[in-house]
C-alpha cells in the first residue's frame, strides 16, 4: 500500500523538476531577447537629423500665402476661421452632435447611448443646428465678387 503513494510522489517531483527546468528556459530566452532589442536600440540623442525628420509628419495646410484659405459657397466666401467661429456660436449641446456625427462618424445611436439621451433628441439637434449655422455663415461671410 505504501508503493503507490510513493509513485505519486516521485511523479509529483518530477513534474515539479520539469516545470522548474522550463520556467528557467523561459527566463533565460526573455533575457536573451531583451538584450537583443537593446543591442537594436538607438536613442533619440543618437539620432541624425535626417533620421529624426522620418519619425514624424506634419500637415502643412494653408503654410504658405500661396495656398487657398478659403472656398467659396453660393457666392459666400468661407474660411476655416469663419467656420469654427460658426461652430463655437452652437449651444454646447448641438455642437457636440454635429461634431461627433460628421467628424467622429458616430451614429445617432451612439450619440444617444453616450449622452443618455433619445436618439430623436440627437436627430433634432444635429438638424436644427443646421439653420444656426445656415443663419451665421449669412451673416457673417463676405460676398465674393469672383463668383
Amino acid at each position: 500500500m505504501n508503493e503507490p503513494i510513493r509513485t505519486q510522489w516521485q511523479i509529483r517531483c518530477a513534474f515539479n523538476g520539469f516545470c522548474k527546468q522550463v520556467l528557467k528556459r523561459e527566463a533565460m530566452n526573455a533575457h536573451r531577447d531583451t538584450k537583443r532589442q537593446q543591442l537594436r536600440e538607438v536613442t533619440f540623442s543618437d539620432l541624425s537629423p535626417q533620421e529624426e525628420k522620418q519619425l514624424f509628419v506634419y500637415d502643412q495646410y494653408f503654410a504658405d500665402d500661396e495656398a487657398e484659405k478659403y472656398f467659396v459657397v453660393g457666392g459666400k466666401e468661407i474660411t476655416a476661421k469663419l467656420l469654427a467661429e460658426a461652430l463655437r456660436s452652437l449651444p454646447e449641446e448641438k455642437r457636440e452632435a454635429v461634431l461627433l456625427y460628421y467628424f467622429f462618424d458616430m451614429s445617432e445611436t451612439e450619440i444617444a447611448k453616450l449622452n443618455n439621451i433619445p436618439r430623436t433628441t440627437v436627430r433634432y439637434r444635429r438638424t436644427s443646428s443646421f439653420e444656426l449655422l445656415k443663419r451665421y455663415l449669412e451673416e457673417h461671410a463676405y460676398d465674393c465678387t469672383d463668383w
